[in-house]
């Protein structure tokens, strides 16, 4: 199952929304909001009716009252815990952005790797043999992953983690990992993304459909 492209646009109308309170805004306009996340006013509208957010027809969307109801929806009142599988060049990156994570309560507590030169223990994050990983998943009931491995082993750790109790998973391996349909999964591929830009970049957004 892949992340609805309304959640996507949830996610951005609420980074939005935070950097409009910090101008000093206490109401805002669909247009205002649609015009900072790069959408139409009405697709706005149609997303927070899907989530039954409301404003007012002549007084638009309060902005703490709308933050708040997406920060109900993304359970952000709630410690998200995350394992990352993983710790070369993006998965170390990833761990060193652990207070980017902080900020929206989503917390990498461990990683796993194969290479015994890069296990740490005693670290704020911990690097434990990928061995341990199974029984760490069920012991702290972790249901969030990050698959940040080589292409070839990538599908053998994703079926390890679905075994275990993992629901859903953010893969940047370059291959598309197959799973069961109740697993959620985005699939990340970086040079796919910065090749898409640079084809939409020489064509322009119109001719190549881009949003």
């Amino acid at each position: 199952m892949i992340v609805k492209n309304s959640i996507k646009r949830l996610l951005q109308y609420q980074m939005c929304l935070v950097r409009l309170r910090e101008l000093g805004f206490e109401k805002v306009y669909s247009y205002v909001l649609g015009r900072e996340a790069g959408v139409t006013a009405e697709q706005v509208r149609k997303d927070f009716s899907e989530f039954e957010i409301r404003g007012k027809r002549k007084g638009g969307y309060s902005v703490d009252e709308t933050l708040d109801k997406l920060h109900e929806i993304f359970r952000k009142n709630v410690m998200q815990e995350v394992i990352l599988v993983g710790m070369g060049n993006i998965g170390t990156a990833l761990s060193r952005y652990e207070c980017g994570f902080t900020e929206k309560r989503k917390y990498i507590v461990a990683a796993f790797d194969i290479d015994p030169s890069k296990l740490k223990r005693n670290a704020d994050i911990p690097v434990l043999p990928v061995e341990e990983m199974e029984d760490y998943i069920r012991e702290k009931g972790i249901t969030v992953a990050i698959i940040a491995v080589p292409a070839i082993s990538a599908q053998d750790v994703c079926n390890r983690l679905i075994g275990c109790g993992i629901r859903g998973i953010m893969n940047f391996a370059p291959i598309i990992l197959k799973t069961p349909p109740h697993i959620v999964i985005d699939n990340i591929n970086l040079c796919n993304v910065l090749e898409g830009v640079i084809y939409c970049s020489w064509y322009g957004k119109d001719s190549c459909g881009c949003e």
